[in-house]
């Protein structure tokens, strides 16, 4: 459908700054994909300063603007009367004669806009870059009637309930494998488990088959390019290896990195952030280099399966707890690979862990179909 395009600055205006003060309001928080929210319910406690005299009002239906501004954190007011956001918040009062609050959100995090931010930043500081306020005004916001506005924000609700539903149902899923695991194998810490337990080193082939990612020295960032080999990353094992890689080297670096490959069926595991987090490497893709944060498994395939595995380190209690106390460090934990490599780790009969891996395959089909259909209504979404 063909829209009319008018700069944003035609359809907000600053807000006249209302402080806190003695007053008492809710505090509200921006997230990158809900929004706006109340405080205590993103962090289960309200977390801003006891002194919230200089924070600001935000009135319902104003639109508030943080930054890092690519990353889509702004929205419109939509939650309470009034309520109080942090004082480097920038707030908007947006002309509703025009434009339908919750569909100027939608339109300035879109993909298109995020682009636009990206492409626009300024400063240095990765996180603290910021856009001229003329040339946020400048960005061309699309401008339907009124009434069209409704039945968009109308679509997108039914979109939303949809992939709501859909992720409901891929986390059943999930619960139904864990399940199936436990039924088949047990508690694993149970002292009575009768199956073979070995270090996780001797369910490789050798130790090196334990590897972690090439630090700084051997791969800076500067090292990085546009396109070439695949450097794997924490992203991509946080969401089971469904996002694309960002980063590059070319395949001279590869080679001389080779140590540090990544092939298909080979789990890679999170060294900080969510450490002990796994994802089974996929055939789908073509053999890349971890990165340093990130630590690589290659398993002797006779002994265990890798999707076997990987549910193992996920679900037994007894594994986690080990992985615990492997893991160390003052600001951020990381996983200390040479303690790690000395684990304990059980080993069922490998036609026993096949008919399980099997299982799995039967319930990702189901899990595939479901994401198909949320996968299509993002894109109708986006569009």
């Amino acid at each position: 459908m063909a829209y009319n395009y008018v700069e944003l600055g035609s359809l907000i205006t600053p807000s006249k700054t209302v402080r806190c003060g003695d007053g008492v309001y809710p505090v509200l928080s921006m997230t990158m994909h809900n929004g706006l929210v109340f405080q205590d319910e993103k962090f289960k406690k309200v977390i801003a300063s006891k002194d919230t005299s200089d924070y600001k009002v935000v009135y319902r239906n104003q639109l508030v603007i943080s930054f890092p501004i690519d990353e889509g954190v702004l929205a419109a007011q939509r939650i309470t009367d009034a309520g109080i956001v942090s004082p480097a918040y920038g707030i908007w009062d947006i002309n509703q004669s025009k434009i339908l609050p919750e569909f100027l959100e939608y339109a300035l995090r879109c993909d298109r806009a995020i682009q636009y931010y990206k492409a626009k930043l300024r400063g240095s500081t990765a996180r603290r870059r910021t856009i001229p306020t003329p040339t946020l005004l400048a960005f061309m916001v699309p401008l339907p009637c009124l009434e069209e506005q409704k039945m968009v924000i109308d679509r997108i609700h039914r979109a939303r309930l949809v992939i709501e539903n859909r992720k409901e149902q891929m986390n059943k899923l999930d619960d139904l494998i864990k399940a199936r695991f436990v039924e088949m194998f047990g508690d694993l810490a149970d002292p009575a488990c009768k199956w073979e337990k070995c270090r996780l080193v001797d369910a490789c082939s050798n130790s090196d088959d334990i590897k972690c990612g090439p630090f700084g020295t051997q791969l800076g960032k500067d090292e990085y390019t546009e396109e070439g080999v695949s450097v794997w990353e924490i992203p991509q094992i946080n969401s089971e290896f469904k996002t694309l890689p960002t980063h590059f080297v070319t395949e001279e670096k590869a080679a001389a990195l080779n140590a540090y490959s990544i092939i298909p069926g080979d789990i890679a595991m999170s060294r900080k952030g969510n450490v002990g987090r796994c994802a089974v490497f996929p055939a789908t893709f073509e053999n890349g280099i971890i990165h340093s944060d990130v630590l690589r498994i290659r398993l002797d395939k006779a002994k265990v399966l890798p999707e076997f595995m990987m549910r193992q380190l996920h679900y037994s209690g007894d594994i986690q707890h080990q992985i615990e106390l492997v893991s160390s460090g003052a600001i951020m934990a990381g996983i200390n690979v040479t303690k790690l490599k000395q684990i304990y780790v059980y080993l069922p009969p490998i036609d026993l862990q096949g008919k399980f891996v099997e299982f799995i395959a039967q319930v990702d089909k189901s899990k595939c179909d479901a994401s198909n259909i949320t996968s299509a209504t993002q894109y109708q979404l986006a569009s």
